[in-house]
């Protein structure tokens, strides 16, 4: 019998985003195919990693020494406190310098065109360039230019792109959000304003127009803070725990689907 085609739709997170790596393991340990990616801001950054080829393990290994200096190349400030050159040259590694057309798993990765306001879906052309413009968080990172347009964070216009993965052709989306708004966050710089900022306003987005997906994964990564990059083996073990409980809920709509 025929399956649905299965589309996973990573959102927004920061640090929380590395839930989404658990999300994937579980998903390959558990024999849930993954014909289709979709990724806004850190799910752009992890799903891109995966697309392109890396394996499990090696993300594995790679998320556990991952450290914030590795993207922190400050500028003075025009556009953004961070040029973004470091975490590029870091994306364009470990995407093998692929176009996003030879990834071995087909992806969408999303952007917000700064100059229309309007979501920008990247499915061919350089990855590296694709991803620094879908992280590039307004007012910390100088926003990525290509083709003579300004990209800013995906997660800004689309936290959790399922609607994008059902574009990409998915009968079937699997959706991860991370970005829990966190009340009474610890602010103690114009980094965290400007994070918390963007939680809030994404927070009140979804919550007014909600995510059209099958399967809604959310990790338990609330107690993390989205800007630290200090306890990323646990928040990836979340995500594979959250995933896991709803892998018999996966299953049961695999096998009852039914080709419309």
């Amino acid at each position: 019998m025929k399956r649905p085609k299965i589309g996973l739709a990573l959102g927004s997170g920061g640090a929380r985003g590395f839930a989404h790596l658990g999300v994937l393991k579980a998903l390959h340990d558990h024999n849930v195919p993954v014909d289709i990616i979709a990724g806004s801001s850190m799910g752009a950054l992890v799903g891109a990693f995966y697309a392109a080829g890396q394996k499990i393990d090696d993300l594995y290994k790679l998320a556990a020494t991952f450290k914030r200096k590795y993207y922190l190349d400050f500028t003075v400030p025009k556009m953004g406190f961070i040029q973004g050159k470091r975490i590029k040259e870091y994306i364009k590694l470990f995407t093998y310098n692929k176009n996003i057309e030879d990834f071995v798993v087909p992806m969408g990765v999303v952007a917000t065109d700064l100059y229309a306001g309007s979501k920008k879906v990247f499915t061919k052309g350089n990855a590296s360039n694709a991803v620094r413009a879908s992280i590039s968080i307004p007012g910390i990172f100088v926003p990525e230019k290509i083709e003579g347009r300004l990209y800013i964070d995906g997660g800004v216009i689309d936290r959790v792109p399922a609607s994008v993965a059902k574009d990409m052709g998915a009968d079937m989306v699997i959706a991860v959000d991370c970005a829990h708004f966190s009340g009474d966050a610890d602010i103690h710089s114009i980094y965290d304003v400007i994070t918390q900022s963007i939680d809030i306003m994404q927070d009140e987005l979804v919550s007014h127009l909600g995510v059209s997906a099958d399967i809604m994964i959310r990790p338990d990564v609330s107690r993390f803070s989205t800007r630290a990059f200090t306890d990323i083996e646990e928040i990836v073990a979340e995500g594979e725990k959250a995933a896991v409980d709803q892998i018999s809920k996966i299953k049961g709509l695999l096998a009852n689907w039914k080709e419309s």
